[in-house]
């Protein structure tokens, strides 16, 4: 049955940061999320949704607005790689990057809701249905500014709490200073508990490769985004220096670098962000390129949809446990046995709670 656009609205809100999140490079501001509405000529509906961590959200309104909104009336959401494929060949010149890809991502996720929705089954199941639920680490508790004490207690409480992993923001200006920071919390978690570090693309080539080497007797989990997102080749080196898988992809717009790490084998582990890999369309083909791969996924960040994705794959090892949004949400996603399970309802199951989500609306 076709699933024909009829109707799309568009919604730019700035929502807060619930809790002061520092890296090594930059603070989370705010998230402003860009919403699509897409309803069909049946009355099926579908929703979805981008964001940036404080700056680009007005310019991606209006870019979604202005370039692809044009595009939608009419068009199949069965098709899902024809209207992918449209929004990206009408804006060519500008594609590839945050702007683009957050737009079409809000407007892609929709598309497969809507897909989801008309068969009445979970996005997940849809998408391939491997997995029942999906291991959840914490980022929440490890930003740059807490102090080591700070770290410490975070990290325990995240093992009270039946996490299967803690993520440690790294990249102090002393070295020795970071792998005081580690071996405080590895101290305190004990031996069998993940710990996870991101760099947040703080460090040349040579400093990576000497932190690294550094971290060896911490028994790291992975390290994540130790070098600029472009830089395959120094990755590669890097990767070729250190025992700790290297985790890359947060800030990857294509799936066509993605494929450049592959084929170079520079990284462990990929990351896909679904709003900044331009929707599910083109995540999809990056989990399939790593399963090919023997490379395991662990998707960065919005952890409402990536749930869903990861779930949907059999290489899917993680998600991060970032509760951002659950500020606007009627139902928040909730820990059990250190998993979260996808919601059971079709679609994405993402229930904004609008009258919560007005208060931020950007004029």
């Amino acid at each position: 049955m076709p699933l024909v656009i009829e109707k799309v609205k568009t919604h730019l809100f700035d929502l807060p940061v619930l809790t002061k999140r520092t890296d090594a490079i930059q603070s989370f501001a705010s998230m402003e999320t860009l919403v699509v509405e897409l309803r069909t000529s049946d009355g099926l509906t579908g929703t979805g949704y981008g964001y940036t961590i404080g700056t680009g959200g007005r310019a991606a309104k209006a870019f979604l607005d202005r370039e692809l909104v044009p595009l939608l009336p009419d068009e199949d959401c069965e098709a899902h790689q024809h209207i992918w494929d449209k929004m990206y060949n009408a804006t060519r010149a500008s594609s590839g990057g945050p702007i683009s890809s957050i737009a079409r991502a809000a407007v892609d996720i929709a598309v497969w809701d809507i897909k989801a929705n008309a068969r009445n089954t979970p996005l997940c199941t849809l998408l391939g249905g491997a997995q029942k639920r999906v291991p959840v680490y914490d980022t929440e508790g490890g930003w740059l500014h807490a102090s080591t004490e700070e770290l410490v207690e975070n990290a325990k409480l995240t093992v009270q709490k039946g996490f299967r992993g803690v993520k440690i923001k790294v990249g102090k200006e002393s070295a020795a200073e970071d792998v005081r920071r580690l071996e405080a919390v590895r101290k305190a978690v004990g031996p069998d508990f993940k710990i996870m570090v991101d760099a947040n693309q703080a460090w040349s080539t040579a400093e990576a490769i000497r932190r690294a080497k550094l971290f060896e007797a911490l028994d790291l989990f992975w390290l994540e985004e130790p070098l600029l997102a472009g830089a395959v080749e120094a990755h590669r080196q890097l990767k070729e220096h250190t025992s700790i898988p290297i985790a890359v992809g947060e800030t990857i717009y294509t799936k066509e670098l993605f494929a450049e790490y592959v084929r170079n084998d520079a990284a462990s582990i990929l990351q896909p962000d679904v709003a900044r890999i331009a929707g599910i369309t083109e995540w999809m083909k990056v989990a399939s390129m790593a399963e090919a791969f023997q490379m395991p996924v662990a998707p960065h960040f919005l952890m409402e949809i990536q749930v869903h994705l990861t779930a949907a794959i059999p290489n899917g090892i993680f998600i991060e446990y970032i509760p951002q949004l659950g500020q606007v949400l009627q139902e928040e996603l909730t820990v059990e046995d250190g998993c979260i399970m996808p919601p059971a309802r079709p679609g994405h199951g993402i229930l904004f709670d609008w009258q919560k989500l007005e208060q931020f609306r950007v004029k």
